[in-house]
């Protein structure tokens, strides 16, 4: 009998609360048979804030574990033998931060840092498309992407220095010809710049060295020849383009998590089914296949899932890796003529988008653009649900069924303890309390004057990271040299031509906005740090294109912020979207504010990923509606705001 093949690494995307209780959550899973650790870190993380900012309240440990400086790093690996580790971070704008942290950590573990394996996303162009965790303007952010590849490729010749995320991308609405494109795109972007600061004869190890971080949706046929379509342009865009001979330094290698934005609040039960097909679409053509893989959990679009829950996805991957005799045969698509069709499609759709990119200077110039083509790509794809084009059983076919008893008792779901957010601020003031303040400074300021001359900021970050400065700390440095930056929304003020089966709202807008004596003002807003700008672009977009006059400025904004908007642009409706669980402080705050400002009575309406409890209670501090991820049809939303702003004017 052959052999069989090894089978990809099984990872859960695992991090909450604190460094403490996410080590106990890893040594966990590593004791069920999870062969690679996959770190989530909470936003303020992501974003280059420390816990105690203003700014971080009510995000911290909420969507992954919060880590501000060496201390935090040090516990989040306690025990955990860093040498032998295969570690994933999905780190963006402050990868270099947290890469030189890991890499204290693993000196202090007595470590030999060439032998470290593992992988920092630090893919920042689809930051500003579709994630929103960037910091700072796309041309020195690119460059701290390949001062991270070029110390690797001295230092940590193991480590995948960059993954090119084109999972956000397919969240964000792409079809896959744009997801293959975009994702080239921001490949390409990087090693163009990476081959100015490694010597010639080290590039093409360097490129054998990016892996790219995939999303597969439920048209599985469809995905998988999407993975070979991949597999077939990357090699051809190194052997072309960059000249690399060595086939092993042209495979595509790259880790998947299965798609999120699928996934339905509405019987969660059948999500289960929708994680596994979208894994074979990963693991079944030998030729295409994982080298790691990450499974949601059935319960994502409910709240934050349990160890229990992520026991099961791990199962699901054991099952077919162990049980199924998949790993015992060659690739099964070779020769088949409906996937080699299929494929050859795909890839001349992302070839013509590739030139498209090429033409306007290459991803970096191209950022506006990509992120207009994903808003308009995402609203078509939800018209085609909402139209019944699309079926998604449970939603909007067959939604009559059963209760699903896995959310009874505890709502199915793990609630973070909001005593954490003072446990891990009182922790923090601690260690800046018990550092050297002299040494930290000495330290930032070389940081500081690195940046400013070009120099590679990673032995000058580690050196920061030892010294006990704190993530906002680095970023902070990061901002003062670069500035900071405004990511493009893709929602222009002009209604597009898209009005049909909008007529009745449309006439409905019309009339209220007459009696007004103006346009119906409605302004969308995300307070916090969540980055997810899916929902309130298409709300703005429908909105727009309902004949509304939107305010929409993108993503991270303190209430404050929102409320003076809300009355310098005498707002009739207030929308927010929060996805990363911090829905209560962050509205409460801006309920308050709201009153303070003589804006009591603006109807203020929400969105997100919000537990039926947790809507109750927003309801009692005045929130006028809530919505969660069942409420998919946006016309019957368009419809309640012009319900919300008629009755007052029609009895003043």
């Amino acid at each position: 009998m052959a052999e069989k093949d090894k089978p990809w690494l099984f990872r859960t995307y695992a991090g909450h609360s604190t460094a403490e209780k996410s080590n106990a959550l890893y040594r966990g899973n590593l004791a069920k048979g999870q062969t690679g650790l996959s770190v989530a870190f909470d936003l303020p993380t992501q974003t280059g804030y420390d816990s105690d900012h203003v700014l971080a309240r009510g995000e911290v440990g909420k969507v992954g574990v919060p880590v501000c400086h060496l201390g935090d790093m040090r516990m989040l690996f306690d025990q955990i033998p860093l040498e032998q580790m295969n570690t994933s971070m999905t780190i963006n704008a402050t990868a270099p931060w947290l890469l030189s942290l890991y890499i204290a950590v693993a000196e202090e573990q007595g470590a030999d840092i060439a032998r470290l394996q593992g992988t920092v996303q630090n893919d920042i162009i689809k930051e500003y498309l579709s994630r929103g965790t960037y910091i700072c303007p796309p041309r020195p952010s690119l460059r701290m992407i390949t001062d991270v590849a070029a110390y690797t490729a001295k230092h940590l010749p193991k480590w995948n220095p960059m993954n090119v995320c084109s999972y956000h991308l397919q969240e964000a609405g792409a079809t896959p010809e744009q997801e293959l494109a975009y994702a080239l795109a921001t490949g390409i972007a990087v090693l163009d710049d990476l081959k100015t600061k490694v010597e010639p004869q080290d590039f093409p190890a360097m490129v054998g060295r990016i892996s790219f971080f995939v999303n597969a949706g439920i048209r599985f046929v469809t995905e998988l020849c999407k993975m070979r379509a991949f597999t077939e342009l990357w090699d051809e865009i190194c052997r072309d383009r960059y000249g690399i001979e060595e086939e092993k330094y042209r495979r595509f290698r790259y880790g998947v998590q299965v798609n999120s934005l699928g996934l339905t609040e509405q019987q969660p039960e059948n999500n289960v089914y929708r994680i596994l097909l979208e894994m074979l679409a990963v693991t079944l053509s030998k030729n295409a296949r994982a080298r790691a893989v990450q499974l949601p959990a059935w319960n994502e679009a409910l709240g934050l899932p349990r160890p229990w829950d992520q026991q099961w996805s791990l199962r699901m991957q054991q099952i077919v890796a162990y049980e199924t005799d998949l790993l015992e045969y060659g690739d099964l698509f070779d020769g088949n003529p409906v996937i080699a069709a299929k494929v050859e499609e795909l890839k001349s759709g992302a070839r013509a988008e590739l030139a498209t990119l090429d033409e306007m200077g290459g991803a970096i110039a191209a950022i506006e653009y990509m992120k207009s083509r994903l808003v308009e790509s995402n609203a078509e794809r939800l018209n085609r649900i909402e139209a019944n084009e699309t079926v998604v059983v449970g939603v909007n076919r067959w939604q009559q069924g059963e209760p699903s008893p896995l959310t009874a008792g505890d709502g199915g779901i793990m609630v973070v303890d909001p005593a954490v957010e003072q446990d891990q601020i009182a922790r923090l003031r601690a260690w800046r309390e018990a550092r050297d303040e002299t040494a930290v400074e000495a330290a930032l300021a070389a940081l500081r004057d690195a940046a400013q001359r070009g120099q590679n900021v990673m032995p000058f970050s580690i050196a920061a990271a030892k010294a006990g400065a704190t993530t906002g700390e680095w970023a902070a440095v990061m901002r003062q040299v670069h500035g900071e930056y405004r990511g493009p929304t893709g929602v222009s003020a002009s209604p597009s031509n898209r009005t049909e089966g909008l007529e009745p709202i449309r006439e409905a807008v019309d009339a209220v906005s007459r009696r007004l004596g103006r346009r119906l003002k409605f302004l969308v807003g995300k307070p916090g740090l969540d980055g997810h700008s899916n929902g309130a672009e298409q709300i703005a977009f429908r909105a727009r294109d309902c004949g509304m006059d939107i305010t929409y400025e993108g993503i991270r904004l303190t209430p404050e912020q929102i409320v003076t908007r809300a009355a310098e642009d005498n707002a009739h409706v207030v929308g927010l979207s929060i996805l990363s669980g911090s829905h209560l402080p962050l509205i409460e705050d801006l309920m308050e504010r709201m009153r303070a400002a003589g804006l009591a009575h603006v109807p203020v309406v929400v969105g997100g990923i919000i537990p039926d409890e947790d809507a109750a209670r927003l309801l009692k501090m005045g929130v006028a509606r809530v919505y969660t991820p069942k409420d998919f049809e946006l016309n019957r939303i368009m419809m309640d705001i012009v319900a919300l702003v008629e009755p007052e004017e029609a009895a003043a």
